[in-house]
């Protein structure tokens, strides 16, 4: 896969590329600042996890490292310590937190387990009597129902007063469930119990916000918020314009060019039908290369899905996908461009500037979290630097 952070000394290979990837670091980084300033007075940590979202850990740890970053969030120990190198000073948390057989990845690379349960804080109550202090998070649920101590368990351990000394976290968290939505009643009520808890150990920093919850207010920010999808440019509240820049451009290329008569049909299933006659655009791209088969729509019922299909974006003109989505390859509807506007191997955008991932995302019924973090291995990608 190559990668650079000078695109134009990769030129030649990327432009041989069937898929490509287009990174700009700069936006990722602006976005990064964005999320710090929104976040008030609280600081904001960079989440890294999945490959720092499926564009790569390396170049994404030290653009928001450079850009002022230094609490980093990754979903489990070899992520973090693949992560260390490039974050020297950077304190690094844990999502999955520590399991007996991979506790010398913590203290090897001074990483911080976020303790999720009872049998996590027994275990690591374990290992602290045999090695002393080592920092943690304590993580209590408040309506996700996922991981996390409940607030019961957490108002216990906080009143204990046979709780070890060396048992020191150095930062209580909860996750909110329902942040994209603002007016959801359970924002509040998390917010209230979390509120609690957190007074329950005084003295020790707190997070609650997530991307959508930094947009929550200052209620919300505690002293540390967990800013991830907005970071890439996705969408995080559901129903507004979204205020972030596009980070990744995804491209495929025009393999040929099909004239297609009134009648016919085309794809699996003779699933694209045509009242007219017309001109299909073949691309590389298929749900091999994370470019999801439900995009073709078809009535997929999940998150504001859009039966119509996704769309690409060529020569500054939006053309609909037609027909199913296979392995490798997708078709696209060019009848309205202009016949001498697009040829054989010629790059279409799947999304990125000019067509939102979470618009792509909406049509096949899943959201641009799912959609990044698909990614394939086949596409080359480059970096603009920040």
């Amino acid at each position: 896969m190559a990668q650079s952070h000078d695109p134009s000394s990769a030129l030649p290979a990327f432009d041989a590329a069937s898929n490509r990837l287009i990174i700009d670091l700069g936006a990722l980084a602006d976005n990064w600042r964005k999320m710090d300033n929104l976040s008030g007075k609280a600081r904001a940590a960079a989440v890294l996890k999945a490959n720092a979202y499926g564009i790569g850990i390396e170049p994404a740890a030290e653009t928001l490292y450079a850009a002022g970053a230094r609490d980093f969030f990754v979903a489990n120990a070899e992520e973090g310590a693949a992560l260390r190198p490039l974050v020297p000073d950077g304190r690094i948390y844990i999502l999955a937190g520590m399991w007996p057989g991979n506790e010398q990845l913590f203290f090897d690379n001074g990483l911080v387990p976020i303790i999720n349960s009872e049998e996590q804080l027994a275990f690591f109550m374990s290992v602290l009597s045999e090695r002393g202090d080592h920092p943690c998070v304590l993580h209590v649920d408040t309506g996700m129902n996922r991981l996390g101590l409940n607030a019961s368990e957490a108002l216990a351990l906080a009143n204990d007063p046979a709780r070890p000394a060396s048992f020191s976290p150095v930062l209580v968290m909860s996750h909110l469930a329902c942040a994209d939505d603002p007016t959801h009643p359970l924002n509040r009520r998390q917010l209230e119990s979390f509120r609690m808890v957190a007074a329950a150990f005084e003295g020790i920093e707190a997070s609650l916000a997530n991307s959508a919850g930094v947009h929550l207010g200052p209620d919300f920010h505690f002293d540390l918020t967990r800013p991830g999808i907005a970071v890439y440019g996705g969408e995080a509240v559901n129903g507004v314009p979204n205020p972030m820049k596009p980070v990744v451009t995804a491209e495929a290329r025009i393999l040929q060019i099909r004239s297609v008569r009134t009648g016919e049909t085309a794809s699996y299933g003779a699933s694209a039908q045509f009242s007219r006659d017309s001109r299909v655009a073949i691309v590389a791209i298929g749900y091999a290369d994370g470019y999801h088969r439900s995009v073709s729509g078809g009535g997929v019922t999940l998150r504001q899905a859009r039966p119509s299909g996704a769309f690409g974006f060529l020569n500054g003109h939006k053309v609909p996908h037609l027909g199913r989505v296979t392995m490798d390859l997708s078709l696209f509807d060019i009848t309205d461009l202009p016949k001498n506007a697009v040829r054989p191997g010629d790059y279409i955008e799947l999304f990125g500037k000019n067509i939102a991932i979470d618009d792509v995302a909406r049509a096949g019924g899943t959201i641009g979290y799912e959609m990044l973090t698909s990614l394939g291995s086949r596409y080359e990608r480059a970096y603009i630097e920040a």
